[in-house]
Formats: C-alpha cells, structure tokens, sequence
C-alpha cells in the first residue's frame, strides 16, 4: 500500500520509518537478547510499520504451528492515533496484505495476520493431508482462490460459501466439513449458517492469551499503586502463558486494562481504574 509504506523519504515521518523498518532485524532476536526494550519501541508511526515489526516479535513457539498474529488491541497500543489503525488497518485488508480474524474468546478480540502467512499455512494443511491419503483436497485449493480471494470480510454465509467453492467444482457437505476440521472455519453460534473464517491451530494460544492477561493483571494489581516500572516488569516470565511479557503489555496497554507514564526514572505500567 504505497501510501502508507513508502511515504517521501525527505520527510521527518520517512527518517523515522526508515529506522524503524531497519530495526525489524534486531527486533526479531527480541524474544532472545531483548536488544531493544518495549519502552524504547512502544509506538510506531504507523499501521504498516507497527504490523511488520510486531510480526517479526512474535514470540517462538515451538508447540504450536500457527503463523505470527498481532491483534487489534497491540496496534492501538503502537500508533497513537486509532482512527489512523482503523483506516490503514482497513485499507491493508482491502490491499489483500493482512486478513483480520474474529477471536473466539469470548470479548472481542481481533488478529491480524499477513495474508502470505495465512496462505502458507492452508499449503501446510494440504502436505499434511496428501501426506496421510487424504481424498478431496482440491477443496482448499478452491478455498485460497476463489473464496478466500474475494471474501475479506471475518465471516461469511453458508450459500456464499458453496457459491464461491462451486467455481472450482461441484461442492459436496464433506469438502466443508474438511474445511471445518482443518480450522479454517468455524459455525457462528449464534446462526449455523453463518461461519467464521478462522486460524487454525490458534485454540490453545487463545486459551493462554486469557490466561496470560489475568496473570499479568493480578502481578500488577498485588503492587503497591498497582504499578511497576516497564523496565522491571519487561523482565518478569508468566508462568500460564508461552506468549511473552511483551506480547501481554501492548495488549492489554491497546485495550485500555494498563496505562504508562514517563517519570524520571523511567515508564511506569499501572492498571487502569477507568
């Protein structure tokens, strides 16, 4: 998206995506070394920059074979301007650059994840499945083309759905169940005929998401003032979640549960009483 990833580079906001964009390299050992710390890295000058370098620090996890996701509440807490997130938010999706998935949580929770990533992961299915004799796997072929393609929105109908699939073949009830039991999509509680296009394999990431925000929040809310400083936090481990403290604090900064203030000892994190 042109606009916004490759502005004028005589401007102030250019040099200062530059650097950013530069430091992606380093930001991906973060999980290792921490060669930058949160606080020196909290905010971004934009959408795009915020997405890359958020994918780049997504924790390693080792058991579980999802692709990097960043949600809607760290990019709140990475551009100060959140009708500037939803707008480029939305014009990335529209640019067939991110897809955005609808979380089942239970609040409402967004992740975003780069379409090449996404895609990857439906070829990563298909190994698996041809791998074990598997019959019928056109069907997510005609998935990636023709259905995620033209569908950008998180949910779609039961009879779009066999319309979009039907341009690769004749749709059978099997080939969604397939589609289901690979976790690309999920029933709507609410209308069976409804689903939700989902991330495969996210279940029990989700779970320690949960897990890791109510962690985090009984640590800060155990302090005195309910605060610690940012530096000091950066290093703590949860024990419920393989999501690291990193991930847990733009989160729950974006979605309002912690604010931060400088002082001049540092930033402090301090959970919110609004």
């Amino acid at each position: 998206m042109k606009n916004i990833t490759n502005p004028p580079e005589t401007s102030a906001g250019g040099k200062k995506r530059r650097r950013e964009e530069e430091e992606v390299g380093c930001s991906h050992a973060a999980n290792d070394d921490q060669c930058f710390s949160l606080q020196d890295e909290l905010t971004y000058s934009d959408t795009s920059v915020a997405l890359r370098m958020m994918r780049a620090q997504f924790p390693r996890i080792d058991q579980a074979s999802v692709p990097p996701f960043i949600l809607q509440s760290q990019l709140y807490s990475s551009v100060n301007d959140r009708t500037q997130v939803d707008r480029e938010l939305e014009l990335l999706r529209r640019d067939k650059v991110v897809r955005v998935f609808k979380l089942n949580t239970g609040q409402d929770d967004h992740a975003v994840i780069f379409l090449d990533d996404y895609l990857n992961q439906v070829d990563r299915i298909v190994k698996r499945m041809e791998g074990k004799k598997q019959n019928d796997t056109d069907i997510f072929k005609w998935f990636k083309e023709h259905v995620v393609d033209s569908k950008l929105e998180p949910s779609i109908g039961h009879h779009e759905l066999c319309s979009l699939l039907s341009l690769g073949g004749k749709v059978k009830d099997e080939h969604i169940t397939l589609l289901i039991n690979a976790g690309l999509l999920t029933r709507q509680l609410i209308d069976p005929d409804m689903y939700w296009f989902a991330i495969p394999n996210i279940g029990k990431l989700w779970k320690a998401l949960l897990q890791g925000r109510k962690e985090l929040l009984s640590l800060l809310k155990r302090k005195r003032h309910k605060e610690m400083f940012m530096a000091e936090l950066e290093k703590k481990r949860l024990r419920y979640s393989p999501l690291d403290m990193r991930f847990h604090l733009r989160d729950l900064i974006g979605s309002r549960h912690l604010k931060t203030f400088q002082t001049t000892s540092g930033l402090v994190v301090r959970v919110s009483t609004d």
